[in-house]
């Protein structure tokens, strides 16, 4: 059963999904808005996996005895320090309605696009930290660790959202969103580290240092406002990009305040006053 949902809002989009008899969808913690009333709303800690069920409810038991509990007690205490270690919200809350059709509206917590992801069983998508809202149940959630060289360097990218399965998936970022395909672009791109919302399974990520140990390389470093890093996406497949990242979002609101001492260099040698 295909999850009906709209997106409406311009600058602050919201997500307003229809739930049929017999759906159920979950968001992480902090991404609620409103219900309607014959829809029924619970938190756990276990996030769908493996099937796409829950793996803990309040008051629940689960089969095989005293030995399925405590496999079950493990795997959610398992997957909720694997959230925790990601910086990621420990709950989930689930909406499920009871006795006809029902409504719940979801939102992210930046100014910015949402967009609903079909999967449909064939291909993982990836998304970037905190850019989850919303999905069905049928629709498992994991966190991803880029290791290595990747996820020294990569900031935003050391820790992606996967979602698996067959369902929707409702993600949200920060501005306006731009699709496109590295195949169409010579087979890579190479942008801000900040900038990726999601990508395809099948899409390469990784992290480049801008530039050479030259003068050049020196001074897009220091007064690019780029850092020393770009992300990579090699492949072909989709990939969505935002237009306002959360670190030039928050250097705005500190310029704005007086707090940003960041002055023409933009790099490397910007301060903030605590």
């Amino acid at each position: 059963m295909t999850l009906q949902q709209e997106i409406v809002g311009n600058a602050m989009q919201m997500a307003v999904v229809s739930l049929q008899p017999g759906q159920t969808v979950y968001c992480e913690a902090g991404k609620f808005l409103f219900k309607t009333t014959n829809v029924t709303m619970e938190t756990c800690l276990g996030g769908p996996s493996g099937g796409g069920g829950r793996q803990s409810q309040p008051g629940g038991g689960g089969p095989g005895g005293m030995g399925g509990l405590l496999r079950q007690a493990m795997g959610t205490a398992m997957q909720a320090g694997q959230r925790a270690l990601a910086g990621e919200s420990l709950a989930f809350q689930y909406f499920t309605t009871q006795g006809g059709e029902g409504t719940v509206g979801f939102a992210g917590v930046l100014p910015g696009e949402m967009r609903a992801l079909e999967l449909d069983g064939t291909r993982a998508w990836f998304a970037e930290k905190d850019a989850f809202v919303a999905a069905e149940s049928t629709v498992d959630f994991g966190i991803a660790f880029q290791g290595g060289r990747t996820g020294r360097s990569g900031g935003e990218g050391f820790v992606l959202e996967k979602f698996t399965g067959r369902g929707t998936v409702i993600i949200a970022g920060a501005g306006n969103f731009i699709d496109l395909n590295p195949a169409d672009f010579g087979g890579r791109v190479e942008v801000d580290t900040g900038c990726v919302v999601a990508f395809e399974e099948g899409i390469q990520y990784g992290v480049q240092r801008v530039g050479g140990l030259n003068r050049q390389g020196v001074m897009i470093a220091v007064f690019g406002g780029e850092g020393l890093s770009l992300a990579t996406l090699e492949g072909n497949g989709r990939v969505i990009l935002q237009s306002l990242t959360i670190e030039s979002l928050a250097n705005a609101l500190r310029k704005a305040q007086g707090g940003d001492k960041q002055g023409p260099t933009g790099g490397l040698f910007s301060t903030n006053a605590q």
